[in-house]
């Protein structure tokens, strides 16, 4: 199972830039291992990643096999409305978790 820790600013003056930090736990397997009998691992990796500010991407990243296995992912975007800011990550086995955070622009 995976959980997922966003950190978005509760308030904001409308034009700042905000930082949007998050980061999900998840069990990764890169699919290039095998077990002690020669078995290949299956792969399961988290795919991607987007984000949207009241339903509007403001951001997207394809994640691979090299990258971490709980990613950490920093970006900025411009406050310009009070609304929602909701993080999706999804993966291999039909691996899934949407996080949302509110945020106030003034």
């Amino acid at each position: 199972m995976a959980s997922a820790l966003v950190n978005v600013p509760k308030k904001a003056k409308r034009g700042d830039v905000i930082e949007i930090k998050t980061l999900i736990s998840h069990v990764m397997e890169t699919g290039f291992r095998h077990t002690t009998t020669g078995e290949p691992i299956p792969r399961d990796i988290i795919t991607s990643f987007v984000c949207t500010y009241n339903k509007e991407e403001i951001f997207r990243a394809d994640l691979y096999p090299a990258f971490a296995a709980n990613p950490f992912i920093v970006f900025s975007t411009v406050a310009t409305e009070s609304g929602t800011i909701e993080f999706v990550w999804q993966g291999d086995n039909w691996f899934s978790v949407t996080q949302s955070a509110r945020i106030v622009v003034e």
